[in-house]
Formats: C-alpha cells, sequence, structure tokens
C-alpha cells in the first residue's frame, strides 16, 4: 500500500517507521531538518529497550506527487485543515484519508477533503515521545482502533487491517467508532481539561473536593450530549473509570496542561469543543464546558 504519514512527531514517526517494513510510505513534515535527518538517517526507534532503524521515504513538499491510497493524519488537529490543504496532491478519487488525533469531530474537517466512504477514523492506544532529532521512544502498544461513519462499499477497512498487522500493529476494525473515540473523550474532557486550567498533575482531581466535583460536571454533561447522540454513556461508570485514572497517575502531566504550560495552543476545540459542537446539534446545555473552553483560549492568550 502507498502511505502518507502528515507530521512526523512521535505518534507519526511511530506509525510510519512500522508500515514502512511492508508498505511504500511518505513521511511529510514541514520542518526541513527533521526531513533531511530522516532522509540520511532515518528515523530511530527506542522500543522494547532496543533501538531500531527504519527509512521510510521523507518530504517537506508534496508538490507534484501523485495521489496515494491512504493519507494518515498525525498533526495536532488544530491544523489539521492547514496541513491537508498544502498537500491537497496526495489526495485522489480512491484515496481514504485516516485520523487517529485526539478529540472527536474530526470528520467535520476531513470531508472537506474527501467523502465521508473515504474517511478513517479511530483510536489508538500506542504512545510514544520524540527524545530528540529523528529519535522517538515507544512508550507502550496498543489496539488501532478504526472504522466508518458510512458504509465501506470498497471492503478498504480489511486491507487497511492486512497492511497494518503485516507491520506489527493490532487492529480493531468497529461498526460504531464514535462510541469508542467518544469512550476515550470523557477523560480528556474531564480529567484532561481540568488539569490544564489549574495546571495540576492527573492526581490533583481525585484529591481534591472541589476539583473532583468540576470533574463530575463535565462528565455528567458529556454523557448526556453522548446518550443524545445515540450513544451509550453511563454516569456513575465513567465517574469511577476517570477518578482511578488521577488515582492511578498522582504525577502524570495531560497534553493541554502541557501545552497552556509552554505557551502553545491546545486541541481543546476537538476536545472539550467538540462536546459543545454536539449539545448545539442535540439541543443539549453545556454550560461548564462552555465556560472550560473559553477559560482555555484565554489562558492561552495569556501565555503569548
Amino acid at each position: 500500500m502507498k502511505i502518507a504519514v502528515i507530521g512526523a512527531g512521535a505518534m507519526g514517526s511511530i506509525y510510519g517507521s512500522h508500515l514502512s517494513l511492508n508498505n511504500e510510505v511518505y513521511m511529510v513534515d514541514t520542518a526541513p531538518a527533521v526531513v533531511e535527518h530522516i532522509q540520511k538517517e532515518g528515523i530511530k526507534v527506542l522500543e522494547d529497550n532496543e533501538e531500531h532503524i527504519y527509512r521510510p521515504n521523507a518530504v517537506a513538499s508534496t508538490e507534484g506527487m501523485e495521489p496515494v491510497d491512504l493519507v494518515i493524519l498525525f498533526v495536532k488537529s488544530l491544523y489539521s485543515k492547514a496541513a491537508l490543504d498544502a498537500n491537497r496532491s496526495l489526495l485522489g478519487p480512491g484515496t481514504y484519508l485516516m485520523t487517529l488525533q485526539n478529540g472527536s469531530g474530526h470528520e467535520d474537517i476531513l470531508e472537506e477533503f474527501v467523502s465521508r466512504d473515504h474517511m478513517v477514523i479511530g483510536t489508538t492506544d500506542d504512545n510514544g515521545a520524540v527524545l530528540g532529532l529523528g529519535y522517538v521512544k515507544r512508550g507502550g502498544t496498543g489496539n488501532t482502533n478504526v472504522g466508518m461513519l458510512a458504509e465501506d462499499k470498497e471492503q478498504f477497512l480489511p486491507r487497511l487491517k492486512e497492511a497494518f498487522e503485516c507491520c506489527g500493529f493490532r487492529v480493531n476494525v468497529h461498526s460504531n467508532i464514535q462510541q469508542l473515540i467518544w469512550n476515550k473523550l470523557f477523560t480528556n474532557v474531564s480529567l484532561s481539561a481540568v488539569t490544564g486550567i489549574l495546571q495540576v498533575d492527573i492526581g490533583y482531581i481525585a484529591s481534591n473536593e472541589h476539583a473532583f466535583n468540576m470533574t463530575v460536571r463535565l462528565i455528567k454533561e458529556a454523557a448526556s450530549v453522548a446518550r443524545g447522540l445515540g450513544l451509550h454513556a453511563d454516569d456513575d461508570e465513567i465517574i469511577e473509570k476517570v477518578k482511578k485514572t488521577s488515582e492511578m497517575s498522582p504525577n502524570g502531566c495531560t497534553s493541554i496542561r502541557a501545552d497552556l504550560q509552554n505557551g502553545r495552543k491546545t486541541e481543546v476545540d476537538t476536545i472539550s469543543g467538540s462536546v459543545v459542537r454536539a449539545a448545539k446539534k442535540c439541543g443539549i446545555p453545556v454550560p461548564t464546558h462552555e465556560f472550560l473552553v473559553e477559560m482555555v483560549h484565554a489562558m492561552e492568550d495569556k501565555s503569548r
């Protein structure tokens, strides 16, 4: 399969590296130093306490390139539209566009570039970190969960599963991928969002009454919206799961907290913001989420 991975950060590098074992892979990144390093030295991945070198192709510009079979988007969600605009040459009538990005509602951007029956959305249990130029750590492996929001008329998902699994990934194809995405979203829109605005470790949420009360309100609002979308959401189950996550990661730092701490824009619009947009479609009030989104954006402006 001919695959383009847009974004050579930690996750893009992990997927691009492994997929290059049995596919024709192109890493696409706007950082010339990153692209040049991959072209000359490949990508070094630290996994299972061993270093491995992978050699996918790498380009800074896709101008003039032919369309590929699959484009995987691994940039921050706030840069998705710009990244796809800059790489339209990769998208042909038969190209599938895939996102494993955090949050929900990515289909609203993706459908500007491909039809819904050529859109693959999902989640990944893999995680990683950039250790240096062209050097990433694969912190843990897990399932790659994928699905479509329309009928898979051309049976692309079985082909994707085969192409990924022959490179060492575990792929689960889901008939109701939105349920899985929202199951993951519940933690992000509560735990991640609150640690961001409070600038605290993950463990603080379960240990502080007021922080936990705010988290519970966010969970209940998000669960109401999920049910409005026809998804399953049990408030008590979600609250218990989030509480355990907080307790099990006392010194953990969420992405929203880290971004605000380092003066970067966050992905709040595709995390908490996705709940707000879905709530409007369902006619369900979510005042706590609306407040939180405004608060995060205010903090972004303050840190500039």
